[in-house]
């Protein structure tokens, strides 16, 4: 039996060194110092820190992965992580590991493909997958951000009203957020409760107030924040400012309800051209013509 050629022993080598790599991604768990972070804030006491918790392997592992990627990748992981609300289940730690492991393993079958059969077009298919695997992660984790902003911007107009009827029944207006947050359970909620943590533990409000903003990039939200900020600053009655904010985003989004529906004839014309269009014809024509065949084929 010959040896392998060197692209296949490469290509085994590229795999079984992705392997470690993809099963830490998968299955490792956040350090220990995050997750008793988060239950500090959700909890609201300070626990005692269980340093001795920590992997060694696992965290030079990280670095590894960190200084094989590009700092502007991780900066971008981070922006589109804050808009995704940071799942628990993707750490920017992570993704860096699962861009690097998915590239890996798809460069490596590519090399296998290319070795089996060289050609233009195995060489190109192999590039591509090998692109798109690399950027897989953060193309569903800027799925998973466009979704947030979506339901944030349903969420709004609702929240509004509920917080302008807690501020004309006396309340301020962190109390009306709190109360708004209390009783809310989508991503706005937890958006807005986060905010009344930061200004708890001391950020300035105007501060919380555009990093709530940055946070989510939803426009309404944003343009929403950036009135209040406004009424704080020159003294507006908050309770004229959340009225004529809740009614604009009301109007908007019976505009966005509006343009979708409109869109609905525009979509259905292709699926209408490409698919029922031809199997009409065929049931319509189809006993014409085999009957012209016939005809003239006696």
């Amino acid at each position: 039996m010959g040896a392998l050629p060197l692209p296949v022993v490469l290509a085994a080598l590229a795999v079984a060194g992705a392997l470690p790599v993809l099963g830490w991604a998968a299955l490792a768990r956040p350090e220990a110092g995050t997750v008793a972070s988060r239950e500090n804030l959700l909890r609201g006491v300070a626990l005692p820190l269980e340093t001795g918790e920590r992997s060694t392997g696992r965290d030079r592992l990280a670095r590894l992965t960190r200084g094989l990627t590009p700092r502007g990748t991780v900066a971008r992981l981070n922006r589109l992580a804050s808009a995704a609300g940071r799942p628990a289940a993707w750490p920017v730690p992570r993704l860096v590991a699962a861009k690097l492991v998915l590239a890996m393993i798809a460069g490596a079958l590519g090399l296998l493909a290319v070795s089996g059969g060289p050609s233009p077009l195995t060489i190109f298919l192999a590039v591509v997958v090998t692109v798109v695997a690399y950027f897989l992660p953060e193309l569903l984790l800027y799925s998973r951000g466009q979704e947030r902003k979506e339901a944030i911007a349903l969420e709004l107009p609702d929240t509004l009203d509920q917080m302008t009827i807690a501020v004309e029944a006396g309340l301020g207006f962190e109390s009306a957020m709190a109360r708004a947050g209390a009783n809310g359970k989508g991503p706005l909620a937890a958006e807005l409760v986060r905010t009344l943590q930061d200004i708890a533990v001391g950020q300035p409000r105007r501060e919380a107030y555009l990093a709530l903003a940055d946070r989510t990039g939803a426009p309404d939200l944003r343009r929403f924040i950036r009135a209040v900020v406004q009424a704080d600053a020159y003294g507006v009655s908050i309770a004229d400012v959340l009225r004529t904010q809740a009614q604009e985003m009301r109007l908007k989004r019976r505009q966005r309800a509006e343009e979708k529906a409109m869109q609905i004839p525009v979509k259905v014309i292709f699926p209408l051209i490409l698919c029922i269009l031809p199997t009409l014809f065929i049931v319509l024509l189809g006993p014409a013509v085999m009957g012209i065949v016939s005809t003239f084929s006696k």
